[in-house]
């Protein structure tokens, strides 16, 4: 399967976003990457607690409730498998954001699906969940936790399993990794093993800002060039990595781009840009960059001439990494993103932000 573009992938998450009176009307698309034989795909560890059920989980629609241990799971939700198949299950069915991995699982969780065979690969390009397709997988629980699905496409999916869907406290697709991991924790069972999960992964960013204290409070902001200058807010994951590195983000960011995971900027906005450190998700390390530096406006700001620039190549296994942000992704990301920040931060004009080897 060919790597999805960088712009269709995001015009997809936008449409998503943007699409709410969208019904599910049509879902029986025939684009599914079908490397499944549907069987049940639990792992082997993959017991849930005894007394687990039945569990009620709420979210934006309402509640629900799941009575019994799930065995053949699908995840609409784009990053959700990461937290299902960390938690000891192979989802029967996961929904393809990125393109180009089998299963839509990345490298950082591969492992984790042991001898099983991957998932049936469904799509979501802004029109919602084929709806036909997850009903033919005999799913027993349908997760939708980091997705933007809408009422309508709710009620269809539900009346054939149970749905947990996105958490109302968040924009849709803004639902910090740690409750994405315990919201489906608690769904299949395992609350207590998803905690140490997360806990797990909250002391290797509480190791980085230990052995980097440059990073408390320095300004940093997330940026790729979409259509422009696309900025993402503070719920969305890129944001959080930073965040959750002790790094702050523009004060009045929020406010610009508004009640959404990010927004284009207008040039006279760049200021946005002009913080300590500037992350971009850029489709090239090389002419994209060039670019970027050719607008005399964004060319003339501090944080080009002091070198304060981390370049991500969006269309990388790193670069994926990032974008998903999961309980699974993100030690991988922290492995090759901190040194990257550190030399941004160092004070040196003269030190190069080097890329990853890998």
């Amino acid at each position: 399967m060919p790597r999805a573009t960088r712009a269709s992938r995001l015009s997809g998450l936008l449409a998503s976003v943007l699409l709410l009176a969208v019904t599910a009307v049509g879902c029986g698309s025939s684009n599914s990457d079908s490397t499944s034989s549907g069987s049940d795909t639990s792992g082997s560890n993959s017991k849930a607690s005894a007394d687990a059920f039945p569990v009620t989980i709420a979210h934006k629609f309402g509640s629900t409730t799941i009575k019994s241990e799930p065995k053949r799971i699908v995840t609409v939700g784009l990053t959700d498998q990461d937290a299902v198949l960390a938690l000891g299950k192979v989802p029967v069915g996961t929904t393809e954001w990125l393109g180009g991995y089998k299963g839509a699982i990345g490298p950082w969780a591969k492992d984790k699906l042991g001898s099983s065979p991957a998932p049936t690969v469904l799509k979501d390009t802004g029109t919602g969940p084929q709806v036909e397709k997850i009903a033919a997988l005999k799913p027993d629980l349908i997760l939708a936790v980091y997705s933007g699905l809408t009422k309508a496409q709710y009620q269809s999916l539900s009346q054939f399993a149970p749905v947990v869907a996105q958490p109302k406290a968040y924009n849709d697709y803004g639902v910090p990794w740690q409750q994405q991991t315990e919201e489906i924790g608690k769904a299949m069972g395992k609350a207590d093993e998803a905690k140490t999960l997360v806990s797990g992964v909250e002391a290797k960013f509480a190791a980085a800002k230990k052995a980097n204290p440059a990073f408390a409070g320095t300004s940093a902001v997330v940026a790729t060039p979409y259509e422009g200058v696309f900025v993402y807010g503070s719920q969305d994951p890129r944001s959080r990595l930073l965040s959750d590195l002790g790094f702050s983000l523009p004060k009045d960011l929020d406010k610009v781009i508004g009640d959404t995971f990010g927004a284009n900027i207008s040039k006279e906005r760049y200021d946005l840009l002009d913080q300590k450190v500037a992350v971009w998700i850029v489709p090239d390390t090389t002419t994209a960059v060039t670019k970027l530096h050719s607008d005399k406006i964004y060319g003339d700001l501090n944080v080009v001439k002091q070198g304060r620039e981390v370049f991500v190549k969006e269309s990388s296994d790193y670069g994926n990494a990032v974008s998903l942000s999961t309980v699974l992704s993100i030690p991988y990301v922290l492995d090759r993103m901190v040194p990257q920040l550190a030399a941004a931060v160092d004070g040196k004009t003269s030190t190069k932000v080097e890329q990853p080897a890998s």
